[in-house]
């Protein structure tokens, strides 16, 4: 009587697959990311002891020293800011709390600019950040 002996298989795992898989994945994150452009408007930010990185936002404000707004790098006129920012947050398909709004006065902007940023980001209950330069350290 011939009894076969069972082959016994050993498993193998490939990680040239899974390597392939996690190299495919890291590019199309990288692709769909939002690159931020929070400063692309070159502007010299005022100074902070307490500036931290922050994560990047979708919308951000910035304000130069003759008081023109921006809305990204569009040039947006005082009273047609509250409309942009309103339709910007509309675009963003979520609840107005989560988002963030960036605000990026160059130094030596007049505070009221800014209130005027903060009043609207406020009427639309919006979050805000103020964009600041880290403080150098001699000073």
């Amino acid at each position: 009587m011939g009894l076969k002996r069972r082959m016994h298989v050993k498993p193998e795992f490939s990680l040239a697959a899974m390597i392939d898989v996690i190299f495919l994945l890291l590019m199309f994150f990288m692709l769909t990311s939002n690159f931020v452009t929070t400063n692309s408007l070159n502007l010299q930010l005022p100074s902070s002891s307490s500036s931290s990185p922050m994560a990047s936002t979708s919308l951000s404000v910035s304000i130069n020293k003759l008081g023109q707004y921006f809305v990204g790098k569009d040039r947006v006129s005082g009273p047609g800011l509250e409309a942009i920012l309103r339709s910007k947050v509309a675009l963003e398909k979520k609840d107005p709390k989560e988002v963030t709004v960036t605000i990026a006065a160059e130094q030596g902007v007049p505070i009221e600019d800014v209130v005027f940023v903060l009043d609207i980001a406020n009427r639309l209950k919006v979050k805000t950040i103020l964009a600041t330069s880290p403080k150098e350290q001699g000073k």
